[in-house]
């Protein structure tokens, strides 16, 4: 059984510059998620699929990128929605933990375009939702705020996340039930 909890940011970005992956944790998690969501693969060599990047190393086996692919494939299949965004902890200044979240934004769409191709078979509402992850991914980190900016993130977040899953739904689960039928 895959673990339920993502491996920790820090580990993530040790096994990823020991890697000389070019992306920060959070976009590279943004980018395997959106892979998985677009129909990709669940494999070891997911960097250099995600990264488009055929020369890149495969991850060790239970390292840290391993456990993050096999944990975020678990969680996004899980019908519970128990779906977690590798971002830094509440602690952090707003400004990295939204720069970090628009850097995850951008890996999605990425990795979600790899996957799924350029015309991906979306209802509206997925398609709508793919278009807000744009407009996000293309966003400033927010500067430190009061509480207001502080829920703000926290619905923006949130939004991102079911996002995820409604795209994940869309397209990966949608050709793994019509397999089925087959």
């Amino acid at each position: 059984m895959a673990a339920t909890e993502l491996p920790l940011l820090s580990d993530v970005d040790a096994e990823s510059r020991s890697l000389s992956l070019g992306a920060s944790p959070s976009e590279l998690h943004g980018a395997l998620c959106g892979w998985l969501a677009g129909g990709g693969a669940s494999v070891n060599d997911w960097p250099a699929r995600v990264l488009a990047d055929p020369g890149t190393a495969t991850p060790a086996a239970d390292g840290a990128l391993d456990r993050l692919r096999l944990t975020s494939a678990a969680q996004l299949a899980d019908r519970s929605f128990g779906f977690d965004l590798l971002l830094p902890d509440a602690d952090a200044s707003l400004s990295e933990r939204s720069g970090a979240l628009f850097d995850w934004c951008r890996g999605f769409l990425g990795g979600f375009g790899l996957a799924a191709g350029a015309a991906p078979n979306l209802s509206e509402e997925s398609s709508e939702a793919l278009g807000d992850l744009a407009r996000l991914a293309a966003a400033a980190p927010q500067d430190d705020g009061d509480e207001e900016d502080e829920e703000a993130f926290t619905e923006i977040e949130e939004f991102v996340r079911i996002v995820a899953l409604l795209l994940h739904g869309d397209v990966a689960m949608a050709a793994q039930h019509r397999q089925r039928l087959n």
